[in-house]
């Protein structure tokens, strides 16, 4: 408990909960109190709105004219001037400070300054969906991350706290490499929190950029603030991301180890800066913390802020809030995304009626994002009408809107689909299936969310090393949840491809994991359409059930209508089934709902298989040419190209395709093949022939 603080004829006693003017108990507010306890306690600097409101409103969501209220009742108690307002910052305590405490930084003074400064730009990864799952126990682990492990150590370290909030904290250092410590300390020692109470210790994304900065009456703006914003949405949890400049800077010190990363846009009209991930520190001493994880699937992470819609009648703006803030649940579920979280975006609503909504643009430069997503909401008794746009921040133009008219009854599908379409529009890494799939919270241990996701990165890459890792990152998120639904189904995939991919020496027993898994994953979640996908392909492809496979696929895409996913493998169970046309249809659907998918190469191998079954070689050569394009390592696009080339008449390109399988699948035999695929006849055995023709062992 913070010791009583005596400022002047003003005294707070926290533990008492009482303030005393001229030795006068004097009556104060519950909430009052907590915001000038909040304010006394950090009196060397200005507290920002954002700050007060995370300290005395914790867990909540509150207007910013509460804390108006709370400012205004301190004011009357204490006078006018007593709290100072630092106008784009915050607030400052004004009373009399006794000369033992440490004036305010220089840097306060009251005038425009600019020079090169150190930002450190941070959040709590995951906060909404922590406090979402429990809001007090995210309170406690923030509030002792706050005290003991930030505010505690900043100073020592030669920081400055500017801003201090789960979602955004912005500190100030004078030294490249005291930040770059400092944020390894407190990587560090969340680990170590993690590793002593798992469900007291947070998770930190923390970028750095040194560049120029503007002091202005007190505030920090500039490109330094902005790139340090930036890098920080590159990061994942428990990252420390750098700049280039702030590499160069910090490597003559040979305090840290780095890993150089690709050239990222942080904002728009910028040019792409090159960041480093800061991986260890030299000691050799063992450090969890700064362990760099592995590389993201993607070179550019698009980044979005989804403005609250705006409800055309003042007593439908709760409903437009709500609306809002499921499309941004939704949005931040896929991996694909960086989404500004809901508090961050609730004070761009319109305030007052009639008044102007916020410029996309601004908001852009504001929260460094690329896209912006506006819309209103207006319902007519149980008609509604939902209007979004797609704002692309750097070109300054809207690139996709919609207009959603139904029943107010349909407001969830709404909220799907407007998530959904936005994924699909922002970039072509993003995968609308990808959001549809982990619409709901797929498991309550985030570790094991973290590993499926790693695991999914490097799956499809087909080399040793990265297989078998995806095999122990599934693996080890059953250990941490046995009944996450989506882990066992991504199993049962790695065994499935493993026999797909002429990988197993035992394939009845890989055969029989990957049912089990995808057996168990059904019974853990009947609902979710990729599940039901993968147990109705592995019926298919390793247990040849076609008709219950089938009924997989009717009851995934029942649930999900636009799960690309069962539209694609159901595809590929008609092809096996000789029904080519119908399979190139459903395969198409699958490429209209998700034309940038990570699978698209399986896509097109299923395109190729389908035009062999037609009877259209030629066709199926371009379609598996583009998939092995895609993935030149996928053996199943190998061997159906093998046989495409000799149907079409390429007997030579077919013969040497056939000694690069090999080259792959070193015991790979025809016989052995036919034994196991499960492509019917007639089209199974003209199949076989092909393969034998150009070369492979029969």
């Amino acid at each position: 408990m913070t010791p009583c603080i005596t400022l002047g004829t003003v005294q707070i006693r926290p533990a008492e909960r009482s303030l005393w003017v001229d030795g006068q108990l004097v009556a104060i507010g519950a909430r009052a109190f907590d915001v000038l306890l909040a304010l006394a306690e950090r009196r060397e600097r200005v507290v920002s709105k954002n700050e007060l409101l995370d300290l005395a409103w914790p867990g909540l969501v509150v207007e910013e004219n509460n804390l108006s209220v709370q400012i205004s009742a301190l004011r009357k108690l204490l006078g006018a001037a007593a709290i100072a307002t630092v106008t784009g910052r915050g607030y400052r305590l004004a009373l009399a400070v006794p000369a033992l405490l440490p004036a305010p930084p220089a840097d306060l003074a009251q005038r425009i300054v600019r020079r090169l400064a150190t930002i450190v730009h941070a959040d709590v990864a995951g906060w909404a969906r922590l406090v979402h799952r429990d809001a007090m126990a995210a309170v406690q682990a923030w509030q002792r991350t706050r005290t003991e492990l930030i505010e505690a150590t900043v100073p020592a370290a030669g920081g400055r706290l500017i801003e201090l909030t789960p979602e955004r904290m912005l500190l100030e250092f004078g030294s490249v490499v005291q930040a770059l410590v400092w944020a390894l300390h407190l990587q560090q020692a969340l680990a170590e929190l993690r590793r002593t109470d798992p469900s007291g210790a947070l998770r930190l994304r923390i970028g750095l950029a040194v560049d120029d900065v503007i002091v202005d009456d007190g505030k920090l703006v500039g490109d330094g603030v902005s790139m340090a914003a930036g890098v920080h949405q590159m990061a994942s949890h428990d990252e420390v991301l750098i700049t280039g400049l702030a590499h160069a800077l910090a490597v003559p010190a040979q305090v840290v180890q780095f890993e150089p990363l690709a050239e990222h846009l942080l904002r728009p009209g910028m040019r792409p800066v090159p960041l480093w991930r800061v991986s260890a520190l030299p000691s050799g001493a063992a450090n969890d913390a700064v362990t760099a994880p592995s590389p993201q699937p993607w070179d550019q992470l698009p980044s979005i802020a989804v403005l609250p819609l705006l409800a055309e009648g003042v007593a439908d703006s709760y409903f437009g809030d709500g609306v809002t803030e499921e499309i941004i649940a939704t949005l931040a579920l896929n991996r694909a995304l960086f989404v500004i979280a809901h508090n961050s975006t609730l004070r761009y609503r319109r305030q007052l009626p009639g008044s102007a909504p916020p410029d996309p643009l601004t908001v852009a430069a504001e929260l460094a994002v690329r896209y912006v997503l506006t819309g209103t909401v207006r319902r007519a008794g149980q008609q509604l009408r939902i209007n979004v746009s797609l704002v692309h921040a750097s070109v300054g133009r809207v690139i996709w809107q919609q207009r959603y008219d139904g029943q107010d009854d349909d407001v969830f599908g709404f909220q799907r689909s407007i998530a959904g379409s936005v994924a699909a529009a922002i970039d072509p890494q993003v995968q609308e299936a990808e959001v549809q799939r982990l619409r709901g919270r797929p498991t309550d241990s985030f570790s094991a969310y973290d590993c499926v996701l790693r695991g999914q990165a490097v799956l499809y890459n087909f080399g040793a090393e990265d297989y078998a890792a995806a095999r122990r990152m599934f693996e080890r998120a059953i250990e941490l949840d046995p009944d996450y639904a989506q882990a066992h189904a991504l199993l049962a995939w790695w065994f499935n491809l493993r026999v797909g991919e002429g990988r197993s020496s035992e394939v009845g027993e890989d055969g029989r994991l990957a049912q089990a898994h995808a057996q168990r994953a059904v019974q853990l979640d009947p609902q979710d359409a990729v599940v039901l996908s993968v147990a109705g392909h592995i019926d298919s492809f390793l247990g040849r059930r076609f008709d219950s496979a089938l009924q997989l696929f009717d009851q995934a895409l029942a649930r999900n209508p636009s799960c690309a996913v069962a539209w694609a493998r159901s595809a590929t169970t008609l092809a096996y089934l000789g029904r080519g046309q119908e399979a190139l249809d459903r395969v198409r659907q699958a490429m209209r709902l998700s034309p940038f998918d990570q699978q698209s190469f399986a896509f097109f191998t299923t395109c190729g298989t389908a035009s062999l079954v037609v009877g259209r070689p030629a066709e199926a050569v371009a379609w598996l040419g583009k998939a092995l394009r895609l993935n030149p390592r996928y053996n199943a696009a190998l061997r159906m190209q093998v046989a495409a080339l000799v149907l079409a008449g390429e007997l030579s390109e077919a013969r040497e395709l056939a000694q690069a399988l090999l080259a792959t699948d070193p015991e790979f035999s025809v016989a052995a093949f036919g034994a196991w695929y499960p492509l019917q006849p007639p089209h199974l055995h003209d199949l076989l022939e092909a393969l034998r023709r150009a070369g492979l062992p029969g």
